[in-house]
């Protein structure tokens, strides 16, 4: 699909002797066009930074909707405005598709610039943009309809219909292999599935925790199980539209469909872990979460005391010793280590150490106290 759009936006670039691009209605870019000039100019704030992050800001968005794109039917002239970053004029031709517009295809204006004929031309390839955005749009709905029932559907005939249905969905990529991915929390209850390349469907999910924010679901298509390059990208890019603070998760590679809430266990047992250890994120794998997989499948949340002898190091006055008992067992129990990583003298640690030890009762020469403090304390910032 992306190479359909790929061709056309090329074609209108042609057709104006213009380097083009299409952004979808969100300002996500979808294509663009090859750009060949020494004029600095040409690659102004705006346009660059659309093409390396692949979306504008809300701030040029909204600047450029002033000028009544988003109810236009044709062609949009828009000045330069060199203190918003466009140094440049535009020529907006906006994307409709049955009186709905679904995108925009932008260029930049010259003098005298393009002639009458060549616009009518040029909103004609538009057009066809707009066909193909529907009907991916319509799919991305299908599928993302279906995903979500499969995540969210309760075990036995209900699960297998909703399995079934997203296979046939799918068609021939159902038996293929994928990966499934979570971005947690997800802002937007409204998910796009255009601009997120090899990614088959997306759906916004809920906790199963009443009140607790939505999660967003992918099932990105791989060509191989050592290659999650596509599932990296799509968390990347979802994440960009998301909570500032979300983090990804991605599964481990699996193919057909039958072990896809196995899947988006996985991916958000490791966009929690990715959440709850900086190292790990902003996406982790689940094959890379180490200690987490275990922690993530207990019960309870980190405002859960869990077990009782470790609930009051837990508490928000003991913050400090919390973070040395982790930091002492991370290191196996080096002393000389830990007071390295905390940055603190011997003496300190062990100090701190006798207060772990008198505020919880565990012993820390003993291996199963110390497994129980290092479980607890990893488990509370989940």
């Amino acid at each position: 699909m992306t190479g359909d759009y790929q061709e056309l936006v090329d074609e209108i670039s042609s057709l104006l002797d213009a380097p083009a691009t299409l952004e979808n209605r969100d300002f996500g870019l979808v294509a663009f066009g090859a750009h060949d000039s020494d004029d600095d100019s040409a690659m102004d704030p705006v346009r660059t930074r659309s093409i390396l992050t692949r979306r504008s800001t809300p701030a040029v968005r909204a600047w450029f909707e002033g000028f009544g794109i988003t109810r236009a039917t044709g062609p949009v002239r828009i000045p330069a405005a060199p203190e918003a970053g466009v140094f440049r004029d535009r020529i907006c031709l906006p994307v409709r598709h049955r009186g709905v517009v679904l995108g925009y295809v932008w260029l930049l204006d010259t003098d005298p610039g393009p002639a009458e004929e060549q616009l009518t031309a040029a909103m004609e390839v538009a057009a066809r943009i707009g066909a193909l955005l529907f009907d991916e749009a319509r799919a991305g709905a299908d599928l993302s309809r279906e995903f979500g029932a499969v995540l969210t559907a309760g075990p036995g005939r209900q699960h297998d219909t909703a399995v079934a249905a997203l296979g046939e969905a799918l068609g021939r990529d159902a038996e293929g292999l994928h990966a499934v991915v979570c971005v947690t929390p997800w802002s937007d209850d409204t998910p796009s599935v255009r601009g997120v390349a090899s990614t088959a469907a997306l759906a916004a999910v809920p906790a199963p925790v009443a009140g607790a924010p939505l999660s967003l679901a992918a099932l990105v298509r791989l060509r191989s199980p050592d290659r999650l390059d596509p599932a990296l990208s799509a968390a990347d890019r979802l994440r960009a539209g998301s909570d500032p603070a979300a983090t990804g998760g991605i599964s481990t590679p699996r193919r057909g469909l039958d072990r896809l809430t196995v899947s988006w266990r996985e991916a958000t047992a490791a966009a929690r872990a990715a959440r709850a250890e900086p190292r790990l994120g902003p996406v982790a794998r689940w094959s890379a979460i180490g200690p987490y997989r275990l922690l993530t499948a207990l019960p309870g949340t980190g405002a859960d005391p869990g077990d009782p002898a470790v609930a009051a190091l837990l508490l928000p006055v003991h913050r400090e010793l919390a973070h040395t008992a982790e930091v002492f067992l991370d290191c196996a129990g080096q002393a000389s280590r830990t007071a390295a990583a905390l940055g603190i003298h011997r003496q300190t640690l062990y100090y701190r150490l006798s207060r772990i030890q008198q505020i919880t009762g565990l012993d820390l020469n003993d291996g199963e106290d110390r497994l129980l403090l290092h479980m607890a304390v990893k488990r509370a910032r989940l």
